[in-house]
């Protein structure tokens, strides 16, 4: 899709726009927006409201072709709700709608003109993202590996969004935002496409070459670290889980150096289990193929990174990716196993399905190296969080104190600004009680009670030396069921959570 920015005023008038759709928001009660009033010079949008036609409930649609007053070939009109409070989940259904019926046309071209600057407590920047993000999820693919290819419609392929009236410095905040919300979009696709593809062509070695041509493309420094090279860094509890598998594993070393030199900087771990078994703890066989998405959270660090890279964003980022599979045979790791992690705590392995920390854990050690402001590692740790928060919030655990509670406050805002919503949950000593083992430093389970926290707590043992947070997205990662698929989270709000530290 080609997207552009046009701006209208009293010479270059919405009724004169040559263009094949043009779509305009209504209202309930039959009221018209601004651009709808600019085309009903005849009264046929009114005529529609008023019989009828549409009732203006967020997301109703109807089309018109060749309306009297107006250049343009179609007017879509699209249900906003009340006037008086447009809110962000109408617009949101709006602009979902319009993706829906634009994909659906002959038109080569469309034009947006939807109220952008009329959504409560939210401003044009936002709405140019959601209508952009609605569009190009509509229009999303996962068909590389299907021998004959998806049939889909044409649809509208360029689409401008229209500022009527607009100052130049307004103009090119649009089109700023534009360019970041198509930079955002590219970034959620590559993160879903990852997800998706299964784990005989998504291997640790595949997200190692996805992270070089990252690199190549956006002048990222990288560094690949194999086996031999994490055996020197003593990381035994991310290599216990790699024993079963004939894979190799990978270490991934992202670094976009785009703020100062003397700023220390933000870094993101991504757990980089390219597809869990369980291991000796093997899984129930009944949906085991969406263990593919347990990389999810690498996905996650590299679809930002494509993101950011794209923005040229003005900020030190580090993304780091342990990757590799977890896999039962005569070499794996088994329940009772002590391993002795890069930190030097020895870790008792009561659950070789619980392998994601494991893998975490030493990557976590790691990056103390970089003296970093704020790290954050994104994980599809435990199915708990699923049973505490379900999947429309991603987990959100820090320490509770001043540098940390700042820290969960800027991704639970970053998360409410993009729509990739995360809640906070508690990490306490208390919960620390559950992970004791009679026979090393700590076991790697706390049994099922708030087991979302205890696997949470496990990793913050690693995190002492920098201001650290731990987003679990096992329930926001991917869909089951028929629209299973990768979703893309949380590459928003980690994208709008690195913006808003470049803008200080």
């Amino acid at each position: 899709m080609d997207f552009s920015i046009k701006t209208f005023d009293a010479k270059n008038t919405l009724d004169g726009a040559k263009t094949g759709c043009i779509a305009v928001g209504v209202y309930e009660n039959r009221k018209l927006t601004q651009a709808a009033q600019a085309l009903d010079s005849k009264g046929a949008i009114s005529a529609a409201l008023k019989s009828g036609d549409i009732s203006g409930k967020p997301g109703s649609t109807l089309l018109l072709r060749a309306l009297d007053g107006a250049a343009a070939t179609r007017v879509l009109l699209v249900g906003l709700g009340n006037e008086d409070t447009v809110s962000d989940k109408n617009f949101t259904q709006a602009a979902q709608a319009t993706a829906r019926a634009f994909a659906t046309l002959g038109a080569a071209d469309g034009l947006i003109a939807l109220p952008l600057a009329a959504i409560k407590e939210r401003d044009v920047a936002w709405a140019i993202r959601c209508v952009t993000l609605a569009l190009r999820e509509n229009a999303y693919r996962c068909d590389s590996q299907k021998s004959k290819k998806e049939a889909t419609p044409e649809g509208v392929k360029k689409i401008a969004f229209a500022l009527g009236g607009s100052t130049a410095a307004v103009a090119t905040g649009a089109r700023q935002a534009l360019a970041q919300s198509v930079a955002l979009a590219n970034g959620i696709d590559l993160t879903k496409d990852l997800g998706n593809l299964p784990a005989n062509i998504c291997t640790p070695t595949y997200l190692a070459n996805t992270a070089k041509k990252l690199a190549k493309d956006y002048k990222f420094g990288i560094e690949v670290l194999d086996r031999k090279q994490l055996q020197a860094l003593k990381m035994g509890s991310f290599l216990s889980v790699t024993n079963g598998s004939e894979e190799p594993p990978k270490f991934i070393v992202l670094k976009h150096m785009g703020g100062k030199a003397k700023d220390a900087p933000t870094v993101l771990v991504g757990k980089g289990i390219t597809f869990d078994s369980g291991g000796i703890s093997l899984k129930p066989g009944a949906g085991m193929d969406e263990m593919k998405y347990d990389m999810c959270g690498a996905a996650s660090v590299l679809g930002t990174f494509r993101a950011i890279g794209e923005m040229n964003l003005k900020l030190n980022l580090i993304g780091v990716i342990p990757t590799c599979e977890n896999m039962p045979s005569g070499r794996a790791t088994k329940p009772g196993d002590i391993v002795t992690s890069m930190s030097g705590q020895t870790i008792e392995v009561l659950n070789t399905d619980a392998e994601g920390r494991l893998v975490l854990c030493d990557a976590l050690s790691y990056v103390e190296r970089f003296k970093p402001a704020a790290v954050v590692d994104i994980a599809t740790l435990t199915g708990a969080c699923i049973t505490a928060l379900g999947h429309h919030n991603s987990g959100l655990f820090t320490r509770h104190d001043a540098a940390h509670d700042a820290l969960a406050d800027a991704l639970l805002a970053a998360g409410r600004a993009s729509g990739d919503t995360a809640w906070r949950m508690p990490i306490e000593d208390s919960y620390q009680e559950q992970l004791k083992s009679n026979f090393a430093d700590i076991a790697n389970i706390g049994g099922p009670a708030a087991g979302s926290i205890t696997a949470a707590c496990f990793l913050e043992r690693f995190t002492k030396q920098y201001t650290w947070a731990h987003l679990d997205i096992a329930g926001t990662a991917w869909k089951s069921g028929t629209a299973k698929g990768a979703t893309g989270r949380p590459v928003a709000l980690l994208t709008t959570f690195l913006l808003q530290r470049a803008a200080g």
